[in-house]
């Protein structure tokens, strides 16, 4: 009975799958009629160039990353050109403090089109053309930025224009008018005049009546800085400009605007008339070459002027430091400032120079135009450039990827190496003398009678060994030389051939004395101290020597 009925049960199970099956089908048929959910929109992205790390060039690469989204009270603008600025090549060497740390994009001025507008913005339409600045985040093809930072572009103005003049002239408007109070009659002293910061100050000096201007630059750049507005330039490399001023001007300048830091602000200082102002707003002497220069930092540091409020009273002189970068939280003063600079521009009374306008991926080779001090006026970046090569002619720049400095201790080690491979070379001499031939014929001779008061006397035959025994000994020396010494150029083989050096070759020694360094330490500093370091006439002078073509 109970096999019957678990057959039954089975029986009736089957029955209901068979009448099941037809049902599910349909449902898999329908499901797989339905078209499939469409895919999301892949995010998109903008070229965008980033500071990977602190170093050279090869730390610059142009990226692809997602593209800004303007948010409350923000306007989205597409960028046509950004302006390079000095201070971007110090914080690529990890010389500048206020910067977040890498991975960053760079970038504080730029031009360009309003693509959106974000939510509470008003007195902005789309496809306006505007000037924009921002703490940092520029260098990007499309930027989201504060619409209190956006300006609208005069009509006759170009983006390159646009891009140029927000951090130059700025800088320039407040240091002149505001910490300098520049009156007609005074007279100025602008350190890099065909740089960005200098071309801009020297402009908006001449918007004084009767203001004689003193600038520094190379002589090649003469003809432009004069025909921009300075009175008196002077060549800083092959000339002292604290003397040529007191040449023309006896009693010194009224105000002097110092980009370099270090021993040139000192100078400054002494140049004032009563009543004077310097105004410092850089360290351009710290920065020598493509990477941080820490011998260069140290001697910028320690020649920098340390002034007690007593002298500035006894002398009625004034110090003020200014960066536009710490204004962030005074954007009215700012907007007052730049609305003033864009109505000189309207009226003819400014106009900033472009020197070069660069692709994205050139970024390096734009950061190095200014760093070798080559440019006159703006350097420029463009998203829409296409890269080109340099002209047949041309000076090639550096490839980014430029072989690492030898460390300290591989510079030391190399020196104490060769003052060990100097040694051998005279204990060599000295027992290659000791093998000659004359040295052995010298005891069978000595029972001769051609001693006299305890001296050899030699006879013509003793001559001619014994300067066949020379030579051989100095021949020796020579094939051992060869062999041991690195390869130099044929003037310093024959240098040393005709007189070997015997001790390493005086150092010329770093400006900076401490009296607590040892003189190990001292001679170890002296070492490294690369060459272009030497001042060229006189100490002072040749710490401004580094930077005064610098933006």
């Amino acid at each position: 009975m109970a096999e019957g009925g678990d057959a039954a049960t089975v029986a009736h199970e089957a029955g209901n799958a068979v009448q099941e099956t037809p049902k599910a089908e349909p449902e898999k048929a329908a499901a797989a009629a339905e078209p499939a959910a469409p895919a999301e929109p892949a995010e998109p992205t903008v070229r965008t160039i980033v500071l990977t790390g602190h170093g050279g060039y090869d730390k610059l690469s142009v990226q692809q990353k997602p593209q800004p989204k303007a948010g409350k009270g923000e306007v989205l603008v597409r960028v046509k050109a950004a302006g390079l600025n000095f201070s971007e090549l110090m914080v690529r060497q990890g010389l500048h403090d206020r910067m977040a740390k890498p991975p960053v994009v760079l970038g504080m001025e730029a031009a360009g089109v309003v693509e959106e507008l974000g939510e509470d913005v008003s007195g902005l339409e789309v496809g306006q053309n505007v000037i924009c600045l921002a703490q940092t985040g520029m260098w990007r093809e499309v930027v989201a930025v504060p619409a209190t930072n956006v300006f609208l572009m005069p009509e006759e103005m170009s983006y390159e224009e646009g891009a140029a003049i927000p951090l130059s002239y700025l800088t320039a408007y407040f240091m002149l008018f505001d910490f300098g109070n520049l009156r007609p009659g005074k007279s100025l002293l602008v350190h890099i005049a065909a740089g960005g910061v200098g071309w801009a100050a020297t402009q908006l000096a001449k918007t004084v009546d009767n203001v004689t201007v003193f600038g520094t630059a190379s002589a090649s750049k003469h003809d432009a800085i004069k025909e921009n507005g300075v009175d008196h330039p002077i060549d800083y490399r092959t000339r002292d400009y604290s003397e040529e001023i007191k040449n023309i001007s006896p009693k010194g300048v009224d105000v002097v605007l110092d980009p370099l830091g270090g021993a040139d602000t000192s100078k400054g200082l002494q140049l004032l008339r009563p009543m004077g102002k310097i105004i410092t707003y850089g360290s351009a002497n710290m920065v020598k070459g493509e990477n941080r220069n820490l011998m260069k930092m140290a001697k910028t540091l320690w020649q920098s002027t340390s002034v007690s409020p007593v002298s500035l009273v006894k002398t009625n002189k004034a110090i003020a430091g200014f960066q536009l970068a710490h204004l962030t939280g005074e954007i009215d003063l700012v907007r007052s400032a730049f609305q003033d600079i864009l109505n000189m521009y309207k009226d003819g009374k400014i106009k900033p120079r472009i020197d070069s306008v660069w692709a994205f991926e050139q970024v390096a080779e734009a950061m190095q135009q200014m760093n070798e001090r080559r440019n006159i006026g703006k350097v420029i970046l463009s998203p829409e450039k296409e890269p080109t090569k340099p002209a047949e002619g041309d000076a090639v720049p550096t490839s980014p990827i430029k072989k690492k400095k030898p460390s300290l201790f591989r510079r030391l080690s190399k020196r104490a190496s060769r003052s060990k491979d100097e040694g051998e070379k005279k204990d060599e001499v000295k027992n290659a003398k000791k093998e000659s031939p004359i040295k052995q014929e010298e005891p069978e001779k000595a029972d001769d009678n051609k001693a006299t008061n305890g001296h050899i006397q030699q006879t013509p035959e003793d001559e001619k060994i014994d300067g066949e025994a020379a030579k051989q000994a100095e021949e020796k020396v020579e094939e051992a030389v060869k062999e041991e010494a690195p390869t130099e150029p044929a003037a310093q083989e024959e240098k040393k051939e005709e007189a070997p050096a015997v001790e390493e070759p005086e150092k010329t020694q770093v400006t900076i004395e401490n009296p607590a360094e040892t003189d190990d330490a001292k001679a170890a500093a002296a070492d490294i101290v690369p060459a272009d370091d030497k001042p060229v006439e006189n100490e002072e002078k040749g710490a401004g020597d580094a930077s005064q073509e610098a933006e």
